[in-house]
């Protein structure tokens, strides 16, 4: 796979092979190959990295794809719109290049705003780091945490990023590893809970495992234990709302700060989970991609604290 490329303002820039060149069925009167047409150029460029055929249908129809002898011209990158009004916040970048944006989500902060006129969310945030570095690109969340969970949050920066990404994402090809603290000591070293989640009907914005609800599976693995709560190691196989909180309140091990869950807010007034580890398939370099994020401070002195 060809993974160099140019970008120039809007436009990525792509060396088309010297072979096979495009004759459109006959050589030209001299003899020498005809140029690549668009479409042709377009669906070499395609046998590589992936096009979604409604996006590539959108780029021939509003002439964004060009071609000046061999190097093809696609407009991936036009410049957008936000969608939120920047607004400044410390912004914690994990990982970043013309696709793909990863920032670190502190806790109390939501993803995205849930109501007109809502402020101080992670998308505002981002919009405000776009504006500060020059880019035009309007806000892709990927996926999303809790608003008291913190940890890696995964941007696309353009239409040809978030298809792909939104793709791999409901494949479950996006893998995501949590670390939790959670009241009680959970004896087994590693384990699989697979408990269908559904809405509580009962207490608006709570969820609960319910034989009639949507099938979610959790892998965990037992970190360390200490003063009678257990330090583990989540990783989602399914992205139910609140998974892990409903999965290990439901296995009688809420998670400490989790009220909502059953949890006591005695040590720490949230829910102690943070998103430790993320890892994508890149949507162009096809490469994987692994994001890390150390555990914030709150959470590792707690864990500290019953250690000692």
């Amino acid at each position: 796979m060809t993974n160099h490329y140019n970008r120039k303002g809007e436009w990525l820039e792509w060396i088309l092979p010297d072979t096979a060149r495009d004759t459109g069925g006959s050589d030209s009167t001299d003899g020498s190959a005809r140029p690549y047409t668009p479409e042709k150029a377009l669906e070499l460029f395609a046998a590589t990295h992936p096009v979604p055929r409604r996006l590539g249908a959108q780029w021939l129809k509003e002439g964004g794809v060009l071609v000046k002898g061999r190097r093809l011209l696609i407009r991936m990158f036009p410049e957008e719109l936000p969608g939120v009004d920047p607004e400044w916040h410390d912004l914690d970048i994990l990982y970043e290049d013309d696709f793909c944006l990863v920032v670190h989500k502190p806790a109390g902060m939501p993803v995205h705003p849930h109501s007109e006129g809502q402020h101080g969310t992670l998308a505002h945030a981002v919009a405000s780091h776009y504006e500060q570095t020059g880019q035009r690109c309007r806000i892709r969340h990927i996926h999303r945490l809790d608003a008291d969970t913190t940890g890696p949050v995964l941007y696309a920066k353009n239409e040809y990023a978030h298809l792909l990404l939104d793709e791999a994402m409901r494949n479950r090809q996006i893998r995501r590893s949590y670390l939790a603290i959670v009241e009680g000591v959970i004896p087994s070293s590693q384990g699989r809970i697979d408990a269908p989640i559904g809405r509580d009907r009962h207490v608006t914005g709570k969820m609960r495992v319910s034989p009639t609800g949507i099938p979610a599976r959790t892998r965990y693995e037992a970190v360390g234990r200490a003063n009678d709560h257990t330090l583990i190691r989540a990783e989602l196989e399914t992205g139910r709302t609140h998974q892990i909180r409903v999965h290990f309140s439901h296995l009688g091990h809420p998670l400490a700060g989790d009220k909502l869950y059953g949890g006591s807010t005695r040590l720490i007034d949230r829910q102690a989970l943070h998103g430790e580890r993320l890892v994508f398939v890149h949507p162009f370099t096809n490469e994987q991609v692994t994001v890390t994020d150390p555990l914030p401070p709150e959470l590792a002195s707690l864990w500290e604290t019953l250690r000692l």
